[in-house]
């Protein structure tokens, strides 16, 4: 498996997938501005960075769904979200706190 340089926190989870290699970036201290859970292809280029549900929306949490097309994941504000795993869009959110 490739070794990945986080962008700016520390790597919490390595998913590989179809499209590419989705990375979850611990959420403390990350930017705000920027989504903490994204996609690098297999030439190493960004794929996708995840929408978010809220801007203060990073994600704490992310599994592969069973389709293989998805993502669900877990935002720090909240929320249970399913991510396209193409594109990295947010596909459905609903609140959970």
């Amino acid at each position: 498996m490739a070794e990945f340089e986080p962008t700016h926190t520390q790597i919490q989870k390595i998913t590989p997938t179809m499209v590419g290699t989705v990375i979850l970036e611990d959420p403390v201290g990350f930017p705000q501005d920027k989504s903490n859970l994204y996609c690098v292809g297999k030439n190493g280029e960004m794929v996708w960075q995840a929408e978010k549900p809220e801007p203060a929306g990073l994600y704490s949490r992310v599994m592969l769904d069973t389709d293989g097309n998805t993502l669900s994941a877990y935002a720090v504000t909240g929320q249970a979200c399913e991510l396209d795993l193409i594109n990295g869009s947010l596909i459905s959110q609903a609140k959970i706190m």
